[in-house]
C-alpha cells in the first residue's frame, strides 16, 4: 500500500514542480502586467469558489431531487463538465486574446464551446437512456413490471 501511495505522490509532486516553473515564468519576469497576472492567479480561484462551484452544486442538488434514478448520475456529471468547460472557455470568451491560443482552430472559441457542450450533453443523453433501458429490462426480468413514470 505504501508503494502505491508513493507511486501516486511522485507524479503529483512532479506536476506541482512543473506548475511552479510555469508560474515563475509567467508572473516574475520584468513585466508591466503584474496586476494582470495577479488578477488571473487570484481572481479565477475566487470566481470558481464564490460563483461557479456553488451554482453547479445547487443545480446538481436540485436535479437530484427531480430526476428519476437512472438519469441522476449522467445529468450531474454533465452539469459538472459544463462548469469545467465554462471555466476553461471564460478567458477566450471574455477577451479575444485573454489566454495563450489553444491548439487547433483559433478563430472561433464560441463555436468550440458550443461543440464541446453538445458532445457532453449527447453523452449524458446516451448514458441516461442506456441506464433507463437497463433498469426497465431488469425490472421486467424480475417480474416487477414497468416502473412508475412521473406525470408531467
Amino acid at each position: 500500500m505504501k508503494l502505491f501511495r508513493l507511486l501516486l505522490v511522485l507524479p503529483g509532486l512532479a506536476a506541482l514542480a512543473w506548475g511552479a516553473v510555469l508560474i515563475y515564468e509567467f508572473a516574475f519576469p520584468l513585466w508591466t502586467g503584474d496586476l494582470v497576472a495577479a488578477g488571473w492567479l487570484l481572481g479565477f480561484p475566487i470566481l470558481h469558489d464564490a460563483l461557479i462551484a456553488p451554482v453547479v452544486g445547487v443545480v446538481a442538488f436540485a436535479l437530484s431531487r427531480v430526476l428519476p434514478q437512472p438519469w441522476k448520475a449522467p445529468v450531474m456529471v454533465g452539469a459538472v463538465l459544463t462548469g469545467v468547460l465554462a471555466i476553461i472557455a471564460f478567458p477566450l470568451l471574455w477577451r479575444t486574446y485573454g489566454a495563450p491560443p489553444p491548439p487547433g482552430p483559433r478563430d472561433n472559441p464560441e463555436l468550440g464551446l458550443v461543440i464541446s457542450l453538445a458532445v457532453v450533453w449527447v453523452g449524458v443523453t446516451t448514458s441516461g437512456l442506456v441506464r433507463y433501458l437497463r433498469t426497465d429490462r431488469a425490472r421486467a426480468r424480475a417480474g416487477l413490471g414497468r416502473p412508475k413514470r412521473p406525470s408531467v
